[in-house]
């Protein structure tokens, strides 16, 4: 993202679940981690990792040093810090973890090298819903906002534009992506709630919270805007100035009648907002709905009719990366596609870029849970053992189909987006 307040706590922003094994700031080392082989004793395997907390798990380098002595130094910092680095300090990172929406502001830089599909071993059982745009069974999701599919690929190996059509040059190498929607407390409204055009409804009236990360909430209030029918958007994630006018006046309007309790950016501020009561109805992130759920107060992730708000993540190499190093940023890309760090992250509530070999590091009643949206047979787990969901749970949403099939648009940075903020900020101060 592009602004300090868009990102402010990003590391935070789908934090894993408390006690998961994500770290932010994690830096695993020689110190961190000891007894690696002595072969690598004068020679370490190291990789400088720079990215948010999403994918950063002491538990994940762990595994990745037992399997293949490659010791990750993580490097971990908000959105807006990974993409000034990735600009104007590319010899300070070898591997970058990011989102794709990024990659309009980052691929045009020159610092970063396309991937090679022919070098990664699980290229051809990347999801197409990344690659294409389309479920496994062939049907289009929504593309609004920064598709994947729009900037998965270049045109040659040392080009700066985006390819319509697959290449061997990959920008990202997909790791995560989920699809997010409203978080509310059934207890306290009970009644339905199918609608994204509920975030804005005067009963809840100083309960509701929208997230202040400008680029997300103005999509979050552009779903409000499309389900009551007062504006039908070419792309929510690409407004045009006269748009961006109309869905910050929507947002100031309901804010000067009382509508919202919080604009919040920090992940504990949206779990302890839900669980308080404060609010019955906001944005939010599928794991801060599980953290309320495991303190046993009702929280949902709930379906709207409307379809979801989408994001992805994936690997991409800093130009400085060459010879031996680069062998090593490829081995550890393959290792992380392999299976262990797929099943890992589906298990604190995220879909991972290859889900063949995820599931092959599943036990078959997660992956019914978790995949195919049907009811828990056993507790679910979390990575470190903590309980998510007890048995007979359905997962909020249902399946992958059903939920990735409902995906409306994609996290973006508009062509407006300098403007958008300026906007957004008048908003917040309002």
């Amino acid at each position: 993202m592009s602004n300090e307040s868009e990102t402010a706590t990003d590391v935070s922003r789908r934090l894993l679940l408390k006690g998961a094994g994500a770290a932010a700031g994690v830096a695993v080392g020689s110190q961190a981690i000891t007894g690696f082989p002595a072969v690598w004793s004068q020679e370490p395997k190291v990789l400088r990792y720079l990215g948010t907390a999403v994918n950063q798990s002491s538990d994940i380098a762990k595994k990745l040093k037992e399997d293949t002595g490659i010791i990750l130094q993580y490097i971990s910092v908000d959105t807006d810090e990974v993409t000034k680095r990735a600009i104007t300090q590319p010899n300070s990172f070898d591997m970058l973890d990011t989102e794709y929406f990024a990659l309009k502001k980052l691929i045009p830089s020159g610092n970063l090298l396309a991937m090679d599909a022919k070098k990664i071993a699980n290229f051809d059982k990347v999801t197409p819903v990344l690659t294409k745009g389309e479920l496994p069974n062939g049907k289009k999701i929504g593309d609004q906002g920064t598709a994947p599919k729009k900037v998965m690929f270049l045109e040659g190996q040392h080009s700066t534009k985006f390819s319509a059509t697959p290449t061997e040059w990959v920008t990202l190498i997909p790791t995560t992506y989920n699809a997010d929607t409203l978080g509310i407390r059934p207890d306290l409204i009970k009644r339905p709630i199918t609608s994204w055009a509920e975030l804005l409804n005067p009963e809840f009236k100083g309960k509701a919270a929208i997230l202040n990360i400008p680029s997300i909430g103005i999509m979050d209030a552009a779903m409000v805007m499309e389900a009551t029918g007062q504006h039908t958007y070419a792309d929510k994630g690409n407004m045009t100035r006269p748009e961006i006018d109309m869905t910050i006046k929507l947002l100031t309007e309901a804010k000067k009648s009382g509508q919202f309790r919080a604009f919040w950016s920090d992940f504990n501020e949206s779990v302890n907002l839900m669980a308080s009561g404060e609010t019955v109805i906001q944005s939010m992130w599928s794991p801060a709905v599980t953290a309320v759920r495991s303190k046993g107060i009702p929280c949902t992730f709930q379906p709207l009719k409307e379809g979801y708000r989408s994001w992805a993540t994936g690997f991409a190499l800093s130009k400085g990366v060459t010879g031996k190093k680069a062998e090593l940023a490829y081995e550890f890309v393959n290792w992380f596609l392999s299976g262990w760090a797929g099943a890992y992250l589906f298990r604190q509530g995220y879909y991972s870029g290859v889900l063949d070999t995820a599931k092959a590091h599943m036990e078959p009643y997660e992956w019914a849970y978790w995949m195919e949206g049907k009811p828990a047979e056993k507790d679910i787990h979390a990575p470190n053992g903590s309980l998510l969901e007890k048995a007979g749970t359905v997962r909020d949403g249902g399946s992958f189909e059903t939920r990735m099939g409902g995906v409306a648009c994609w996290n973006a940075v508009m062509d407006e987006n300098d403007y958008m903020v300026r906007k957004w900020n008048g908003f917040i101060a309002a």
